[in-house]
């Protein structure tokens, strides 16, 4: 489905906020925290329904005994030279990415900030305007212009992160613990591994799996998104490496192999809460994951390694989507992992959670 992902992230709902966020009205926002004083906010937007999908799948539960399970399962990113959460609080993030430091909307940070605002002040970007996850804003420069990109790393890979509209910046970190798992399992099949890569946006999960040595399927609805990570693949210097890109709706793909008879041993999928395929395709989480998860498990290969799935965005604890993939996963043995990505902050070292997860792991 096009979700581009710029429009979906940061956690779980929150009330659509209007207005800026310049340096002084950081600093009068984390004074008035600090000092214990009521911030007043507008009232949030009345939604529109979205359009419900039609011809769902017809869904039978399956047979045989349940996967073990482990839960709950926090994984946590640390700070490091690439990426870190420096602070938090006041509904913003101040966050490192590589040279730049950059304030943004965090909505599950209702606590008070630790660092004092000149340190809120002192930044290179600050995102302006709606805050709505689905709200167009723009981006502040306090201190010099920049460009729409600049250079970035993970883990020795080098991509662009780029200040897009919806507030995001190419990259989400907390999502680096998975990535580290996948890298692992793939070298440890030591075996050739096929990786399908679905809702891929910019493609740094891609990137790990093709550089531990996978063959990767790369599937995602925006052109733009699969330009960007096309990009990506080659500052990495992994042009040379086997990464099928492939524009389209991921349910109308996920389909077409079931029918085919592809297989892949690992699958992750990070789908958004709503979302439009490039032909008017409606894709609404709740009604559309059960399907998808189940289609996963259809395309499995003989002898699997892992299925990822990610959800951001949504009125929901983990243990939902736990129960749904132990329920898809029955009789295939291996073990439900399922909690929470959060990100270690360096200021107080509280936790910020980013979103839930859930994976099918076969050993």
């Amino acid at each position: 489905m096009k979700h581009p992902r710029d429009k979906r992230r940061d956690s779980r709902p929150q009330p659509p906020r209007k207005g800026g966020a310049a340096p002084a009205q950081i600093r009068d926002r984390v004074e008035r925290q600090q000092e214990g004083k009521p911030e007043q906010r507008p009232s949030p937007r009345q939604e529109t329904a979205p359009e419900p999908k039609s011809e769902p799948r017809k869904l039978v539960r399956r047979e045989g005994a349940l996967p073990a399970e482990h839960l709950p399962l926090i994984l946590e990113v640390a700070p490091n030279d690439d990426y870190a959460l420096l602070d938090s609080g006041a509904g913003l993030k101040l966050e490192q990415y590589g040279p730049y430091r950059i304030v943004r909307p965090e909505g599950q940070a209702i606590w008070q900030p630790a660092l004092p605002a000149k340190q809120w002040e002192n930044v290179d970007a600050v995102f302006t305007g709606d805050t709505d996850e689905e709200g167009l804003g723009r981006w502040r420069f306090p201190k010099t212009p920049l460009g729409e990109t600049w250079p970035m790393r993970h883990d020795g890979l080098h991509y662009q992160g780029r200040f897009t509209s919806f507030r995001h910046v190419g990259v989400f970190p907390e999502q680096a613990t998975h990535w580290d798992h996948m890298a692992r399992l793939i070298k440890g099949a030591k075996r050739p591994v096929k990786v399908l890569n679905l809702f891929g946006y910019t493609g740094l999960a891609s990137l790990v799996a093709a550089r531990s040595g996978a063959e990767v399927t790369h599937v995602d609805a925006s052109k733009k998104a699969i330009g960007w990570a096309r990009e990506n693949q080659e500052m990495a210097g992994l042009a040379n490496k086997p990464i099928r890109w492939i524009c389209e709706d991921a349910m109308k793909f996920v389909e077409r192999e079931e029918r085919r008879g592809s297989r892949y041993d690992i699958i992750l999928f990070d789908p958004p809460a709503y979302g439009r395929g490039p032909k008017g395709e409606v894709w609404q989480l709740f009604e559309s994951l059960p399907a998808m998860t189940d289609i996963c498990r259809s395309i499995l290969t003989p002898n699997p390694l892992a299925v990822v799935l990610t959800a951001y965005s949504i009125r929901a604890s983990f243990f939902a989507i736990h129960a749904l993939m132990r329920d898809t996963f029955a009789g295939m043995g291996g073990t439900i992992e399922s909690g929470e990505l959060v990100i270690r902050e360096k200021s107080a070292g509280r936790a910020l959670s980013t979103s839930l997860f859930s994976r099918w792991v076969a050993k």
